[in-house]
């Protein structure tokens, strides 16, 4: 009877655990700009201490749809290369970092078409798996 509970123990293995997907750190741009704001200087020294702890980093772009796609498209990947140097301007290697531009086409918030909408005009710091 014993040898059946340790053989029925045996067989019943817990899930391994894996951390959690940390959400990405994201970064807000007003229309059309550029320019990252004073107070997003806290998500760029929180990505550079990220880095530094090993992490390699995918930084994403994405625009609103109150261009045209191809704009968008451009804009978002400029407001990632901003952010790119804003990192290495804090000593992360250019070598950990993955920069895209996805224009209007992974929306935070869907909105219809010209809309202008912040949550959009944003750059996405996650881990790079």
């Amino acid at each position: 009877m014993l040898s059946l509970l340790l053989a029925a123990s045996a067989a019943v293995q817990p899930a391994p655990v894996t951390a959690p997907t940390p959400a990405p750190m994201m970064i807000f741009f007003d229309s059309g700009g550029k320019e990252i704001r004073k107070e997003w200087e806290p998500v760029l020294d929180e990505a550079a201490k990220a880095a530094a702890a090993g992490s390699r980093l995918r930084i994403v772009g994405h625009s609103d749809r109150s261009g045209s796609a191809s704009g968008n498209r451009r804009t978002s990947l400029e407001r990632a290369r901003v952010v790119a140097d804003a990192l290495v301007a804090r000593g992360v290697a250019v070598a950990t970092l993955t920069v895209e531009g996805q224009g209007e086409d992974n929306p935070f918030l869907p909105t219809a078409d010209g809309v202008r909408e912040i949550q959009n005009r944003r750059v996405d710091i996650s881990p790079d798996r």
